[in-house]
Formats: C-alpha cells, structure tokens, sequence
C-alpha cells in the first residue's frame, strides 16, 4: 500500500500545530510531516509537541539542515523522540538551502562531503555503537548515546542533484524527494538510488518519500498555478494537482507507479483551510490510493 500523509506547512503559525495534529490523529493520517525552514519553526521542538499530543500519527521533519547542527545533538534529540514514542517519529537531515546556511554562517564548501560524514556517524550512534572520527566536518571522539533507540529506525535525507541521490543510496535508509518532481524525476530518483545501493552493497530496504503540490476547492487551479509561478516550475510538466479528492489520488498513483513509496500531499503556502485540507487527505483522497 502506498503510504500517504500530509504537511503542516511552517507558513502557519506554531500554536496551530496542536490542533491540527489532534485531527490528523483523530481522521487516521497516517504521517503528519513538518518542514525546519529558516526562519520559521524548529523542527524538533514540533515534532515533541505534536508527538505528546497524539496517540497514533507518525510525525515526520523533512528535512533538519545539517550545517546548524552538531550531530551528536541531532543523535540524542532523534534517540529521545523515538525512546518517547517508539515508531512513531521519522527524521530527514539534509543540506539546507545554501543561502539560509550562508546568512547564519554555516553553509559547507563541501555540501555533499559534510551530508556524507554526518549520515555515517548519526546512523552509527542511533545504532548504539561508539564511533570516534576525524571528517572535514564531522569530529567525534568516543561518542556513543547512554540512551540509543531500542530497535532500528530509518534516517532519510533530502536529494535532488545526482550526487546527493547516489550517496542517499549509499547512506541513508530512504529519501525525500521535493514538491518539484514529477513522476519521470522520481523514476530518475530511483535510478540513481539504486546505483548507490549497489556501491554500497546495501539490500534493505529503502523508502522514497515525494511531496506532492496539493490544491482543492473552487479556486484550486489558480492557487497551484500561482504557486508554481512564484517557485519558476510553472513549465515544468507533471507537477502538481488540482482537484477533487480522484484527481489527487491519481496523481498520487502516478507518483508512486514511478517508484515513490509514500506520497506527502502539501498544500499551497495560501491555503484556506488547512482543517478541511487534512480531512480531505484521510477522508477523502486516502480510500482511493491503493
């Protein structure tokens, strides 16, 4: 079954967030996914919010950028999540958008090199081993978590360019893939996953998690239009729904024919009822997606 699940966008306000995450739980979401974006809402302080005030969504952060944080921090902020609410947490890491990373002075020379150290060592201290290393970026002496997750649980990291989604592949347990991948981006995602798994001589499994640029109602296709303007993906084809709930739910089909594994429906920035948006994924859209 394709999983299906749903963004609480950081464009509304954080005392919002109690609410909506009540109903995801109350409707049967199953993921209720928020964004660390800078200079809105963080992304671990929600997740612990919405986790506490739940009993069965999955929360997931897609994604944490790693240039803000040290890892073993990001080590003991998942290992709590997932000891607290076994399960139910899933966490992404990746670059962060470049110019935010710039504007708190901590954007990488090395992006790709910075995501590949921080992948190996927070897979290794989840895992409850003790890892001591000396990356460019990352640097641990002896480390290990005195409280590691009692089972496995997945890292994703965020990929767009070729390289980024061979070392998903390689180092990561799944991957996210944005709101501007049609269905021939996610198969091309696939791809060069795989090549990386191959490297690596990995065989577990790996979810592929897409975002999917979601507007209902009466004024749905002027909304997903604008939006895609304003993002400069408007003559990008395959982007995007519009639509009632078996318009959605096609689209999400589409999206997982190609190779995605659960598909994350986003409302546009200006969505008027963000309420009614989660009711119309669990209620509406979720009983037609296979």
């Amino acid at each position: 079954m394709t999983g299906l699940g749903a963004v609480f966008r950081p464009q509304l306000p954080p005392e919002r967030l109690r609410a909506l995450a009540r109903l995801a739980d109350e409707t049967g979401l199953a993921e209720l996914w928020l964004w660390e974006d800078c200079f809105l809402e963080g992304g671990i302080s929600a997740a612990a919010a919405a986790l506490a005030w739940t009993e069965r969504v999955r929360i997931g952060v897609g994604l944490l950028p790693v240039p803000l944080r040290n890892v073993a921090v990001t080590a003991m902020e998942a290992a709590t999540l997932h000891r607290m609410f076994p399960g139910r947490a899933v966490l992404g890491v990746g670059h962060g958008v470049q110019d935010w990373m710039g504007q708190v002075g901590a954007r990488a020379e090395s992006p790709l090199t910075l995501l590949r150290e921080y992948l190996v060592a927070l897979r290794a201290l989840l895992a409850g081993e003790r890892v001591t290393t000396r990356g460019r970026y990352v640097s641990l002496d002896g480390v290990a978590l005195d409280w590691p997750p009692d089972g496995p649980v997945e890292v994703l990291t965020g990929a767009t360019g070729p390289r980024t989604l061979r070392l998903a592949g390689e180092a990561a347990d799944g991957t996210m893939l944005t709101a501007a991948t049609p269905p021939e981006g996610v198969r091309r995602a696939r791809r060069l996953i795989d090549e990386g798994r191959q490297k690596a001589g990995r065989t577990d499994p790996h979810r592929v998690v897409v975002y999917l640029l979601t507007a209902t109602g009466p004024d749905a296709s002027a909304r997903l239009r604008a939006e895609l303007t304003a993002e400069g993906l408007a003559d990008v084809p395959g982007l995007g729904v519009a639509g009632d709930a078996d318009a959605v739910a096609k689209a999400v089909q589409r999206l997982a024919d190609a190779g995605a594994d659960t598909v994350v429906l986003q409302p546009t920035a200006d969505e008027p009822d963000p309420e009614g948006f989660v009711r119309f994924t669990a209620r509406e859209v979720r009983p037609l997606v296979p």
